[in-house]
Protein backbone atom coordinates (compact mmCIF):
# COMPACT_ATOMS: atom_id res chain seq x y z
CA UNK A 1 0.00 0.00 0.00
CA UNK A 2 2.87 2.23 0.90
CA UNK A 3 4.52 2.14 -3.14
CA UNK A 4 0.71 3.04 -4.60
CA UNK A 5 1.08 7.18 -5.49
CA UNK A 6 -1.53 8.99 -6.61
CA UNK A 7 -2.18 9.44 -10.69
CA UNK A 8 -0.82 12.77 -11.78
CA UNK A 9 -3.26 15.23 -12.98
CA UNK A 10 -2.21 15.54 -16.60
CA UNK A 11 -1.95 11.59 -16.69
CA UNK A 12 -5.81 11.31 -15.45
CA UNK A 13 -6.80 14.34 -17.73
CA UNK A 14 -5.36 11.98 -20.23
CA UNK A 15 -7.43 9.22 -19.60
CA UNK A 16 -10.34 11.06 -19.06
CA UNK A 17 -10.49 12.63 -22.40
CA UNK A 18 -9.46 9.32 -24.00
CA UNK A 19 -8.69 8.59 -27.75
CA UNK A 20 -12.34 10.36 -28.24
CA UNK A 21 -10.99 14.02 -27.94
CA UNK A 22 -8.05 16.07 -29.60
CA UNK A 23 -6.82 19.43 -29.60
CA UNK A 24 -8.24 22.32 -30.99
CA UNK A 25 -5.47 23.10 -33.72
CA UNK A 26 -5.27 19.21 -35.27
CA UNK A 27 -9.05 19.54 -35.61
CA UNK A 28 -8.69 23.06 -37.12
CA UNK A 29 -10.85 23.64 -40.67
CA UNK A 30 -8.85 26.38 -41.99
CA UNK A 31 -5.62 26.98 -44.16
CA UNK A 32 -3.44 27.99 -40.77
CA UNK A 33 0.04 26.23 -39.61
CA UNK A 34 0.84 25.89 -35.96
CA UNK A 35 4.06 25.77 -34.30
CA UNK A 36 4.70 24.79 -30.64
CA UNK A 37 1.40 22.35 -29.99
CA UNK A 38 -0.90 25.51 -30.92
CA UNK A 39 0.55 28.12 -29.52
CA UNK A 40 1.55 30.50 -32.12
CA UNK A 41 -0.96 30.21 -35.39
CA UNK A 42 0.49 31.77 -38.60
CA UNK A 43 -0.81 31.67 -42.19
CA UNK A 44 -0.62 29.19 -44.78
CA UNK A 45 2.58 31.27 -46.25
CA UNK A 46 4.16 31.71 -42.96
CA UNK A 47 7.26 31.20 -45.47
CA UNK A 48 7.29 34.31 -46.81
CA UNK A 49 7.74 35.33 -43.14
CA UNK A 50 11.70 34.04 -43.58
CA UNK A 51 12.06 35.99 -46.55
CA UNK A 52 11.13 39.08 -44.58
CA UNK A 53 13.51 38.78 -41.90
CA UNK A 54 15.96 38.12 -44.49
CA UNK A 55 15.50 41.45 -46.33
CA UNK A 56 15.96 43.40 -42.59
CA UNK A 57 18.72 40.91 -41.25
CA UNK A 58 20.68 40.83 -44.30
CA UNK A 59 20.97 44.67 -45.08
CA UNK A 60 21.52 45.62 -41.31
CA UNK A 61 24.62 43.34 -41.14
CA UNK A 62 26.43 44.91 -44.12
CA UNK A 63 25.47 48.59 -42.45
CA UNK A 64 26.79 46.92 -39.04
CA UNK A 65 30.22 45.62 -41.03
CA UNK A 66 30.72 48.42 -43.44
CA UNK A 67 29.93 51.26 -42.10
CA UNK A 68 28.71 51.47 -38.13
CA UNK A 69 32.06 49.81 -37.01
CA UNK A 70 34.03 52.00 -39.52
CA UNK A 71 31.71 55.39 -37.59
CA UNK A 72 32.71 53.92 -34.36
CA UNK A 73 36.61 55.04 -35.06
CA UNK A 74 35.75 58.36 -36.11
CA UNK A 75 33.06 59.20 -33.43
CA UNK A 76 34.21 60.05 -29.89
CA UNK A 77 33.58 56.74 -28.14
CA UNK A 78 30.43 56.61 -26.26
CA UNK A 79 28.23 58.29 -29.63
CA UNK A 80 30.17 55.55 -32.32
CA UNK A 81 28.73 52.91 -29.88
CA UNK A 82 25.27 54.52 -29.62
CA UNK A 83 25.06 54.49 -33.97
CA UNK A 84 25.53 50.63 -33.21
CA UNK A 85 23.63 50.30 -30.49
CA UNK A 86 20.68 52.26 -31.91
CA UNK A 87 20.44 50.22 -35.24
CA UNK A 88 20.16 46.79 -33.22
CA UNK A 89 17.77 48.03 -31.38
CA UNK A 90 15.67 48.74 -34.07
CA UNK A 91 16.30 45.82 -35.94
CA UNK A 92 15.40 43.57 -32.66
CA UNK A 93 12.57 45.70 -31.95
CA UNK A 94 11.28 45.14 -36.00
CA UNK A 95 11.17 41.70 -35.69
CA UNK A 96 9.50 41.55 -32.69
CA UNK A 97 6.95 43.12 -33.65
CA UNK A 98 6.97 41.26 -36.70
CA UNK A 99 6.37 37.68 -34.86
CA UNK A 100 4.15 39.62 -32.57
CA UNK A 101 2.05 40.80 -35.69
CA UNK A 102 2.68 36.70 -37.23
CA UNK A 103 2.13 34.09 -35.00
CA UNK A 104 -0.53 35.32 -33.01
CA UNK A 105 -4.28 34.94 -33.74
CA UNK A 106 -5.84 37.88 -35.44
CA UNK A 107 -9.31 37.84 -34.10
CA UNK A 108 -10.44 34.85 -35.48
CA UNK A 109 -14.26 33.96 -35.37
CA UNK A 110 -14.60 30.37 -34.05
CA UNK A 111 -16.93 28.40 -36.77
CA UNK A 112 -20.53 26.83 -36.25
CA UNK A 113 -20.98 23.25 -36.26
CA UNK A 114 -24.79 23.64 -37.68
CA UNK A 115 -26.03 26.65 -39.49
CA UNK A 116 -28.59 29.22 -37.76
CA UNK A 117 -31.83 28.10 -37.77
CA UNK A 118 -34.13 30.38 -39.98
CA UNK A 119 -37.33 32.01 -39.55
CA UNK A 120 -39.69 29.72 -39.60
CA UNK A 121 -37.75 26.68 -39.01
CA UNK A 122 -39.11 24.28 -36.45
CA UNK A 123 -36.43 21.70 -37.06
CA UNK A 124 -38.81 19.04 -38.19
CA UNK A 125 -35.49 17.92 -41.23
CA UNK A 126 -32.38 16.68 -39.60
CA UNK A 127 -29.64 18.89 -40.09
CA UNK A 128 -26.06 17.30 -40.27
CA UNK A 129 -22.71 19.65 -39.90
CA UNK A 130 -21.74 21.45 -43.22
CA UNK A 131 -25.44 21.06 -44.53
CA UNK A 132 -27.73 24.23 -45.62
CA UNK A 133 -30.83 23.54 -43.72
CA UNK A 134 -34.06 23.34 -46.46
CA UNK A 135 -35.24 26.78 -45.81
CA UNK A 136 -32.41 29.03 -47.33
CA UNK A 137 -31.26 31.16 -44.86
CA UNK A 138 -30.87 35.56 -45.96
CA UNK A 139 -27.71 36.42 -47.26
CA UNK A 140 -27.73 39.84 -44.93
CA UNK A 141 -28.78 40.82 -42.02
CA UNK A 142 -29.28 44.56 -40.87
CA UNK A 143 -27.63 45.64 -37.96
CA UNK A 144 -27.79 49.42 -36.25
CA UNK A 145 -24.01 50.38 -35.43
CA UNK A 146 -24.31 53.69 -33.77
CA UNK A 147 -27.40 54.76 -35.14
CA UNK A 148 -26.54 54.00 -38.79
CA UNK A 149 -27.87 50.82 -40.19
CA UNK A 150 -25.06 48.14 -41.34
CA UNK A 151 -25.71 45.01 -43.66
CA UNK A 152 -23.88 41.79 -42.54
CA UNK A 153 -23.23 38.94 -44.34
CA UNK A 154 -23.81 34.92 -44.00
CA UNK A 155 -20.73 33.04 -44.04
CA UNK A 156 -21.78 29.72 -45.92
CA UNK A 157 -17.76 27.87 -44.97
CA UNK A 158 -18.53 29.30 -40.91
CA UNK A 159 -22.04 28.84 -41.09
CA UNK A 160 -22.51 32.14 -39.02
CA UNK A 161 -23.57 35.81 -39.95
CA UNK A 162 -20.25 37.82 -39.35
CA UNK A 163 -20.23 40.56 -37.20
CA UNK A 164 -20.08 44.03 -38.40
CA UNK A 165 -16.06 44.71 -39.84
CA UNK A 166 -15.85 41.08 -39.71
CA UNK A 167 -14.69 39.32 -43.78
CA UNK A 168 -13.61 35.82 -44.18
CA UNK A 169 -10.51 35.93 -45.32
CA UNK A 170 -10.22 33.13 -48.46
CA UNK A 171 -6.23 32.32 -48.05
CA UNK A 172 -6.32 31.45 -44.56
CA UNK A 173 -10.19 30.13 -44.63
CA UNK A 174 -11.21 31.65 -41.52
CA UNK A 175 -13.65 34.77 -40.66
CA UNK A 176 -11.71 37.69 -39.35
CA UNK A 177 -12.97 40.49 -36.71
CA UNK A 178 -12.34 43.70 -37.91
CA UNK A 179 -10.68 42.43 -40.94
CA UNK A 180 -7.76 44.48 -42.67
CA UNK A 181 -6.09 42.49 -45.28
CA UNK A 182 -3.91 39.35 -45.70
CA UNK A 183 -0.47 40.80 -45.90
CA UNK A 184 1.55 38.17 -47.52
CA UNK A 185 5.30 39.89 -46.28
CA UNK A 186 4.13 39.29 -42.94
CA UNK A 187 2.52 35.30 -43.92
CA UNK A 188 -1.33 36.24 -41.64
CA UNK A 189 -4.19 38.00 -42.10
CA UNK A 190 -4.31 41.40 -40.36
CA UNK A 191 -7.25 41.78 -38.25
CA UNK A 192 -8.75 43.20 -34.78
CA UNK A 193 -5.93 41.23 -32.12
CA UNK A 194 -2.67 42.12 -34.19
CA UNK A 195 -3.12 45.58 -36.61
CA UNK A 196 -1.74 47.38 -33.51
CA UNK A 197 1.61 45.71 -33.83
CA UNK A 198 1.41 45.26 -37.89
CA UNK A 199 1.40 49.19 -37.95
CA UNK A 200 4.09 49.42 -35.35
CA UNK A 201 6.08 47.44 -37.41
CA UNK A 202 5.75 48.75 -40.42
CA UNK A 203 6.82 52.14 -38.57
CA UNK A 204 9.81 51.14 -37.07
CA UNK A 205 10.72 49.63 -40.40
CA UNK A 206 10.40 52.78 -42.04
CA UNK A 207 12.59 54.31 -39.03
CA UNK A 208 15.38 51.67 -40.10
CA UNK A 209 15.39 52.24 -43.33
CA UNK A 210 15.62 56.38 -42.66
CA UNK A 211 18.31 55.36 -39.98
CA UNK A 212 20.89 53.60 -42.11
CA UNK A 213 20.10 55.55 -45.24
CA UNK A 214 21.32 58.26 -43.33
CA UNK A 215 24.46 57.65 -41.60
CA UNK A 216 25.61 55.64 -45.35
CA UNK A 217 25.28 59.64 -46.27
CA UNK A 218 27.10 60.22 -43.04
CA UNK A 219 30.06 57.99 -43.52
CA UNK A 220 30.33 59.28 -47.16
CA UNK A 221 30.78 62.71 -45.94
CA UNK A 222 33.18 61.86 -43.41
CA UNK A 223 35.68 60.22 -46.16
CA UNK A 224 35.41 63.79 -48.36
CA UNK A 225 36.37 65.64 -45.41
CA UNK A 226 38.86 63.06 -44.67
CA UNK A 227 40.46 62.72 -48.11
CA UNK A 228 39.42 65.82 -49.94
CA UNK A 229 37.96 64.03 -52.21
CA UNK A 230 34.69 64.57 -54.31
CA UNK A 231 31.83 62.90 -53.40
CA UNK A 232 31.86 60.34 -56.26
CA UNK A 233 35.66 59.43 -55.33
CA UNK A 234 34.43 59.03 -51.63
CA UNK A 235 31.66 57.17 -53.13
CA UNK A 236 34.22 54.66 -54.26
CA UNK A 237 35.60 54.38 -51.55
CA UNK A 238 32.29 52.46 -49.82
CA UNK A 239 30.70 50.70 -52.27
CA UNK A 240 29.10 48.91 -50.00
CA UNK A 241 27.53 52.38 -48.50
CA UNK A 242 26.23 52.79 -52.19
CA UNK A 243 24.26 49.38 -52.13
CA UNK A 244 22.59 50.62 -49.20
CA UNK A 245 21.71 53.90 -50.05
CA UNK A 246 19.57 52.53 -53.37
CA UNK A 247 18.71 49.50 -51.07
CA UNK A 248 16.97 51.64 -48.29
CA UNK A 249 15.63 54.33 -50.93
CA UNK A 250 13.17 51.71 -52.71
CA UNK A 251 12.30 50.32 -49.39
CA UNK A 252 11.54 53.56 -47.68
CA UNK A 253 9.01 54.39 -50.41
CA UNK A 254 7.14 51.06 -49.89
CA UNK A 255 6.87 50.82 -46.09
CA UNK A 256 6.97 54.82 -45.92
CA UNK A 257 4.44 54.85 -48.25
CA UNK A 258 2.51 52.58 -46.12
CA UNK A 259 2.67 53.80 -42.99
CA UNK A 260 1.35 57.39 -44.37
CA UNK A 261 -2.04 55.33 -45.96
CA UNK A 262 -2.29 53.78 -42.29
CA UNK A 263 -2.02 56.52 -40.42
CA UNK A 264 -4.96 57.82 -42.64
CA UNK A 265 -7.18 54.97 -41.98
CA UNK A 266 -6.41 54.76 -38.12
CA UNK A 267 -6.96 58.75 -38.04
CA UNK A 268 -10.81 58.03 -40.10
CA UNK A 269 -11.07 54.59 -38.37
CA UNK A 270 -11.12 52.09 -41.46
CA UNK A 271 -9.81 49.22 -42.67
CA UNK A 272 -7.89 48.95 -46.07
CA UNK A 273 -10.62 46.37 -47.08
CA UNK A 274 -13.32 49.26 -45.73
CA UNK A 275 -11.76 51.64 -47.47
CA UNK A 276 -11.02 49.70 -51.36
CA UNK A 277 -14.77 48.09 -50.99
CA UNK A 278 -17.11 50.47 -49.40
CA UNK A 279 -15.91 54.15 -49.68
CA UNK A 280 -16.93 56.13 -46.60
CA UNK A 281 -15.52 59.56 -47.96
CA UNK A 282 -18.43 58.88 -49.86
CA UNK A 283 -20.99 58.81 -47.10
CA UNK A 284 -20.79 58.62 -43.48
CA UNK A 285 -18.57 56.51 -41.45
CA UNK A 286 -20.43 54.54 -38.51
CA UNK A 287 -17.12 54.14 -36.74
CA UNK A 288 -15.77 57.45 -36.61
CA UNK A 289 -15.25 58.71 -33.74
CA UNK A 290 -13.08 61.67 -34.30
CA UNK A 291 -9.11 61.65 -34.62
CA UNK A 292 -7.90 61.64 -31.33
CA UNK A 293 -10.56 58.93 -30.22
CA UNK A 294 -9.77 56.87 -33.11
CA UNK A 295 -5.71 56.69 -32.10
CA UNK A 296 -6.65 56.42 -28.78
CA UNK A 297 -8.96 53.12 -30.04
CA UNK A 298 -5.91 51.50 -31.75
CA UNK A 299 -3.25 52.23 -29.73
CA UNK A 300 -4.59 52.61 -26.17
CA UNK A 301 -7.29 49.72 -25.15
CA UNK A 302 -6.62 46.54 -24.23
CA UNK A 303 -6.59 43.56 -26.88
CA UNK A 304 -9.67 41.64 -26.86
CA UNK A 305 -9.10 37.76 -25.94
CA UNK A 306 -9.05 35.22 -28.31
CA UNK A 307 -12.10 33.60 -28.97
CA UNK A 308 -10.34 30.42 -30.00
CA UNK A 309 -8.31 28.57 -27.74
CA UNK A 310 -6.02 26.22 -29.72
CA UNK A 311 -5.30 23.80 -26.86
CA UNK A 312 -8.24 23.37 -25.86
CA UNK A 313 -9.74 19.40 -26.41
CA UNK A 314 -12.51 18.99 -28.53
CA UNK A 315 -14.68 15.75 -29.53
CA UNK A 316 -13.54 14.06 -32.65
CA UNK A 317 -15.86 14.25 -34.97
CA UNK A 318 -17.29 11.54 -36.20
CA UNK A 319 -16.24 9.23 -39.02
CA UNK A 320 -19.04 8.60 -41.93
CA UNK A 321 -19.47 5.08 -41.89
CA UNK A 322 -19.12 3.08 -45.50
CA UNK A 323 -22.57 2.73 -47.64
CA UNK A 324 -23.32 -0.80 -47.93
CA UNK A 325 -24.53 -2.56 -50.91
CA UNK A 326 -27.71 -3.73 -50.09
CA UNK A 327 -27.79 -7.71 -51.21
CA UNK A 328 -24.43 -8.72 -49.33
CA UNK A 329 -24.10 -12.04 -48.08
CA UNK A 330 -25.32 -11.49 -44.23
CA UNK A 331 -23.69 -13.82 -41.25
CA UNK A 332 -26.23 -14.53 -39.03
CA UNK A 333 -23.96 -14.69 -36.35
CA UNK A 334 -21.76 -10.99 -36.64
CA UNK A 335 -24.53 -9.55 -39.33
CA UNK A 336 -21.27 -8.19 -41.19
CA UNK A 337 -21.28 -8.14 -44.87
CA UNK A 338 -19.12 -10.01 -46.62
CA UNK A 339 -19.26 -8.55 -50.24
CA UNK A 340 -18.79 -5.27 -49.04
CA UNK A 341 -18.12 -3.33 -52.17
CA UNK A 342 -17.34 0.43 -50.20
CA UNK A 343 -15.01 -1.85 -48.01
CA UNK A 344 -13.43 -2.84 -51.19
CA UNK A 345 -13.40 -6.47 -50.14
CA UNK A 346 -14.58 -10.19 -52.83
CA UNK A 347 -17.17 -12.18 -52.27
CA UNK A 348 -15.87 -15.38 -49.50
CA UNK A 349 -17.67 -18.35 -50.51
CA UNK A 350 -16.41 -20.55 -48.47
CA UNK A 351 -17.94 -18.25 -45.48
CA UNK A 352 -21.01 -18.26 -47.69
CA UNK A 353 -21.67 -21.92 -48.43
CA UNK A 354 -23.36 -22.07 -44.64
CA UNK A 355 -25.95 -19.44 -45.11
CA UNK A 356 -26.58 -20.36 -48.93
CA UNK A 357 -27.28 -24.21 -47.54
CA UNK A 358 -30.10 -22.65 -45.51
CA UNK A 359 -31.55 -21.29 -48.55
CA UNK A 360 -31.64 -24.27 -50.13
CA UNK A 361 -35.31 -25.32 -51.15
CA UNK A 362 -36.71 -21.76 -51.59
CA UNK A 363 -34.54 -21.53 -54.99
CA UNK A 364 -36.71 -24.15 -57.13
CA UNK A 365 -35.79 -24.04 -60.53
CA UNK A 366 -38.19 -25.55 -63.52
CA UNK A 367 -36.59 -26.41 -66.84
CA UNK A 368 -38.19 -28.01 -70.41
CA UNK A 369 -36.11 -30.87 -70.04
CA UNK A 370 -37.34 -33.13 -66.92
CA UNK A 371 -34.35 -34.95 -67.37
CA UNK A 372 -32.29 -31.90 -67.11
CA UNK A 373 -32.69 -30.83 -63.63
CA UNK A 374 -30.21 -28.96 -61.46
CA UNK A 375 -30.59 -31.80 -59.02
CA UNK A 376 -28.63 -34.56 -61.14
CA UNK A 377 -25.53 -32.36 -61.27
CA UNK A 378 -23.20 -33.14 -58.75
CA UNK A 379 -24.52 -31.28 -55.03
CA UNK A 380 -21.11 -30.09 -54.66
CA UNK A 381 -20.35 -28.93 -58.26
CA UNK A 382 -24.29 -27.24 -57.46
CA UNK A 383 -22.58 -25.52 -54.39
CA UNK A 384 -19.34 -23.93 -55.58
CA UNK A 385 -20.64 -22.60 -58.73
CA UNK A 386 -20.83 -18.90 -59.10
CA UNK A 387 -23.03 -17.05 -61.04
CA UNK A 388 -21.81 -14.76 -63.65
CA UNK A 389 -20.52 -11.43 -62.91
CA UNK A 390 -20.78 -11.43 -59.64
CA UNK A 391 -17.08 -10.80 -57.98
CA UNK A 392 -17.47 -8.32 -55.37
CA UNK A 393 -20.94 -7.99 -55.44
CA UNK A 394 -23.47 -9.81 -52.65
CA UNK A 395 -25.72 -11.61 -53.41
CA UNK A 396 -29.18 -11.31 -51.62
CA UNK A 397 -31.07 -14.04 -49.94
CA UNK A 398 -34.56 -12.98 -50.96
CA UNK A 399 -35.80 -15.96 -52.85
CA UNK A 400 -37.31 -13.53 -55.66
CA UNK A 401 -34.10 -11.73 -55.89
CA UNK A 402 -31.68 -14.35 -55.78
CA UNK A 403 -28.89 -14.60 -57.99
CA UNK A 404 -29.06 -18.03 -58.34
CA UNK A 405 -32.85 -17.63 -58.89
CA UNK A 406 -32.02 -14.98 -61.45
CA UNK A 407 -29.18 -16.92 -63.21
CA UNK A 408 -30.80 -20.33 -63.62
CA UNK A 409 -33.07 -18.25 -65.69
CA UNK A 410 -30.48 -17.62 -67.90
CA UNK A 411 -28.55 -20.39 -67.96
CA UNK A 412 -29.47 -22.87 -70.37
CA UNK A 413 -29.29 -26.55 -68.29
CA UNK A 414 -29.18 -28.58 -71.85
CA UNK A 415 -28.05 -32.40 -71.92
CA UNK A 416 -24.63 -31.21 -72.85
CA UNK A 417 -23.32 -30.33 -69.83
CA UNK A 418 -24.60 -33.29 -67.40
CA UNK A 419 -22.98 -35.93 -66.19
CA UNK A 420 -21.60 -38.85 -68.67
CA UNK A 421 -24.23 -41.03 -67.12
CA UNK A 422 -27.09 -38.60 -68.13
CA UNK A 423 -25.72 -38.39 -71.56
CA UNK A 424 -25.67 -41.59 -72.10
CA UNK A 425 -29.08 -41.65 -70.79
CA UNK A 426 -29.77 -39.01 -73.37
CA UNK A 427 -28.69 -40.66 -76.27
CA UNK A 428 -30.67 -44.10 -75.95
CA UNK A 429 -33.68 -41.99 -75.47
CA UNK A 430 -33.30 -39.82 -77.88
CA UNK A 431 -31.47 -41.94 -80.32
CA UNK A 432 -28.21 -39.54 -80.58
CA UNK A 433 -25.02 -41.33 -82.35
CA UNK A 434 -21.92 -42.13 -81.12
CA UNK A 435 -20.53 -39.12 -83.21
CA UNK A 436 -22.97 -36.78 -80.91
CA UNK A 437 -21.86 -38.01 -77.66
CA UNK A 438 -18.22 -37.97 -78.10
CA UNK A 439 -19.16 -34.08 -79.21
CA UNK A 440 -21.17 -33.45 -75.82
CA UNK A 441 -18.56 -34.82 -73.76
CA UNK A 442 -16.17 -32.41 -75.30
CA UNK A 443 -18.52 -29.92 -74.83
CA UNK A 444 -19.52 -30.81 -71.21
CA UNK A 445 -15.75 -30.94 -70.37
CA UNK A 446 -14.90 -27.46 -71.75
CA UNK A 447 -18.40 -25.92 -70.55
CA UNK A 448 -17.26 -27.43 -66.44
CA UNK A 449 -13.45 -25.64 -66.79
CA UNK A 450 -15.14 -22.46 -67.71
CA UNK A 451 -17.04 -22.60 -65.27
CA UNK A 452 -14.69 -23.76 -62.54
Amino acid sequence: MNGLQPPRPDLADEANHGDGFVRTYKAWKGSNVFVLGGRFIFGPDVRSLFFTIFLIVAPVAVFCVFVARKLMDDFPHHLGISIMAVVVALTLSDITLLLLASGRDPGIIPRNLHPPEPEGYEGMTEVRPGQTPPLRLPRTKDVIVNGISVKIKYCDTCMLYRPPRCSHCSICNNCVDRFDHHCPWVGQCIGLRNYRFFFMFVFSTTLLCLYVHGFCWVYIRRIMNGEEATIWKAMTKTPASIVLIIYTFISVWFVGGLTVFHLYLISTNQSTYENFRYRYDRHENPYNKGVIRNFLEVFCTSIPTSKINLRAKVPKEPKIAPRTVSGGFNSPSNGKTIGDIEMGRKPVWDEALGDISDYEGQHSVDYSDKDSRLPDVSPDLSRILPPDNTEGRGVMHHPRRSSWGRNSERWEISPEILPLSRIGESKRMNGKSNGESTNQNQQFEMRLSTVK
